[in-house]
């Protein structure tokens, strides 16, 4: 009896192995043998299918062909063209590499090879069935290479029975040609299943590869992304808020024009939204990042799909700058048209494919008089005085401000005031677009109205203020400079033992903000000052729903401490709907939240505004002209 445990396995066993890891289902096949056809340099891929890639795939391309010496040894293990060196690994330029991929599709199925060089009178015809013995002819073949597989698995019976139906694995292999074909607008494809034609894609531009693979106005719904630099590039496409995926898969990363997955810069890309996705929700995307091949490991799995970069944080930090950036740079207000459905009446709903151009913030309120101008150009900075800002942040306490004007000894100034901050209804001054100042009006003590190019323009006041707030408790934070306005009389609260200790550890973010708290016994705390914004005689409450919505927040979202106590401050600290407002008020608001780096939904992620066209109204009321 031999005592030796351990044996080399045959070749036809280890092949077949080796086979599993590259090739999982028909799909797998598909990209292999795509990703050889653009390495060889052609310029028209054709790929048919028939029965979803179970009994026949098909690869034909017009690349540069093989010698019959090369065909054979394609067909072994570790046979490549691609690398020779230990130092070629390090810096791969090619789809493939590793010198597996035709072998192990031998090793599962039924092969034939038909390959001629444009330098050589006649091509290459090889079959094998095992991947070992190989019959081989010479004949007249059109230039480049043509590839079948037949009967994918039919030596490994397990693994053909845990194939899906066609119609699942179908799908796997479109999805796998629209990445290829994403990647390579220059190269024309076809898509045949059963004789017939899926897809037909000539060559062309990035952007007319996005049309023919997605939809003729796919970029009225997506935003440009583009960033050059010295150590890493970034261009391509990604989606406006109100064009979100319920899924992942329609996110498509290319790393020198591969495709890879990667959930770091999945994840920034998901972050730079902020709160502009609600739960469930997922940005489509399709973006090629380009950088030294030295630093990035490719030769992770074999297939080639999982990636690792030398600087991951500094990659993710590009990525997350970057799109925040082109997002911010569109006017993503979202615009609402009226549409039909078969089971419901009509209603309002989100156009997602409305097209929007660079650094354009035209189509906002153009509300001019001699106290304010709206800007349509540069949304991230502010001109409005001191007192213009604090008429907004420190004025919205109504009662109070009604109290200063009735208490006040000069007879009709509470008249004079309002009329020097209303806008006269006779002058139609003229804005920067040469139209009509706009109208702004407040909609059952919720909702503000104003006229834009385009049509009407509807903000909720409660959400609009809480993003500004948001963003002004952020900068609190970064800059520790606090500011409190002090109370007359300090107000002594008595809090529960868990309060107290969350006040307690909450207490330095708490004092950027503008609260001065002291902490005596267990249960009492004295608040001697609170932010500008928090409204006179409602200190203890603010504080109480602060804590409140800060644990709601710490739940149901994860935030950090920092974000979840801006957010929490936010919403107890904003108007509240059934607040009204002075014109002038409103035209401060509305100026406030288009100076925020996100003015499109609150730090909940609920919309903050929204667009009706003009051409809504006039169907609405059956205009033609």
């Amino acid at each position: 009896m031999d005592k030796n445990k351990i044996k080399i396995l045959p070749e036809n066993i280890a092949n077949k192995i080796a086979a599993g890891e590259v090739v999982q289902r028909p799909e797998s096949v598909v990209k292999e043998l795509l990703e050889n056809s653009v390495d060889a340099g052609a310029r028209n891929i054709d790929l048919i299918v028939k029965r979803a890639g179970k009994v026949f795939i098909q690869i034909v391309d017009d690349g540069e062909g093989m010698t019959e010496d090369d065909a054979l040894l394609s067909l072994q293990r570790h046979a490549t063209s691609k690398i020779f060196t230990y130092e070629d690994l390090e810096a791969i330029s090619t789809y493939g590499f590793r010198g597996e991929a035709l072998s192990s599709i031998a090793a599962v199925s039924q092969i034939e090879i038909k390959t001629h060089l444009p330098t050589e009178e006649v091509g290459t015809y090889l079959r094998t069935d095992d991947g070992i013995n190989i019959s081989k002819e010479k004949g007249a073949y059109p230039k480049g290479t043509s590839i079948i597989v037949k009967n994918l698995f039919f030596n490994t019976p397990a693994r053909r029975n845990f194939m899906k139906s066609d119609a699942t694995e179908l799908k796997h292999i479109i999805e796998t040609f629209k990445r290829e074909a994403l990647s390579q607008p220059s190269i024309s494809f076809k898509l045949y299943n059963d004789d017939d034609l899926i897809f037909d894609l000539p060559a062309g531009s990035k952007e007319d590869r996005i049309k023919a693979v997605f939809a003729e106005n796919m970029l009225d719904a997506l935003v440009e992304v583009k960033e050059l630099t010295d150590f890493i590039n970034m261009t391509g496409y990604t989606a406006k808020p109100n064009f979100l995926k319920k899924n992942k898969g329609d996110q498509y990363l290319y790393v020198n024009n591969r495709y890879v997955i990667s959930k770091q810069i999945n994840h920034a890309v998901f972050n730079a939204y902020e709160h502009l996705l609600e739960k469930g929700d997922y940005p489509f995307f399709v973006l090629f990042l380009d950088l030294d091949p030295k630093r990035v490991d490719i030769n992770v799995h074999p297939s080639k799909l999982e990636i690792k970069f030398e600087d991951e944080r500094d990659v993710y930090n590009f990525v997350h700058a970057v799109i925040k950036k082109s997002i911010s740079s569109h006017d993503l207000v979202p615009t609402m048209s009226f549409v039909d459905n078969k089971n419901e009446n009509e209603k309002l709903a989100y156009n997602s494919f409305v097209k929007l151009n660079r650094n354009d913030f035209s189509d906002r309120p153009a509300l001019d008089n001699k106290n304010i101008s709206f800007r349509h150009t540069d949304y991230n900075k502010t001109s409005l005085s001191d007192n213009e800002i604090d008429a907004l942040f420190g004025s919205l306490n109504m009662d109070n401000r009604k109290q200063v004007i009735s208490s006040t000894d000069t007879p009709g100034l509470q008249e004079k005031e309002y009329k020097e901050t209303e806008v006269d209804a006779t002058d139609k001054t003229k804005n920067q677009q040469g139209m009509e100042s706009s109208f702004i009006i407040q909609l059952h003590n919720k909702y503000i109205l104003s006229q834009i190019r385009s049509g009407l323009m509807i903000i909720d006041q409660h959400v609009a203020h809480e993003r500004i707030l948001y963003e002004k408790a952020l900068r609190a934070f970064d800059a520790n400079m606090p500011f409190s306005q002090q109370l007359l009389f300090s107000q002594t609260i008595k809090v529960d033992a868990g309060e107290y200790a969350m006040l307690k550890e909450l207490q330095p973010f708490l004092t950027k903000l503008g609260f001065e708290i002291r902490f005596f016994s267990k249960d009492t705390i004295v608040i001697d000052g609170v932010p500008q914004d928090v409204k006179l005689g409602t200190e203890e409450a603010i504080l109480l729903d602060i804590l409140e919505e800060y644990n709601k927040n710490q739940k149901e979202r994860n935030q950090g401490d920092q974000d979840s106590l801006a957010a929490s401050f936010a919403c107890k600290a904003a108007i509240k709907a059934g607040d009204k407002l002075s014109d002038r008020e409103m035209r401060l608001l509305v100026d406030q939240l288009f100076a925020t780096s996100i003015p499109y939904t609150c730090p909940h992620g609920r919309p903050i505004v929204i667009k009706i066209p003009l051409d809504e109204f006039d169907k609405r009321f059956g205009r033609t002209s």
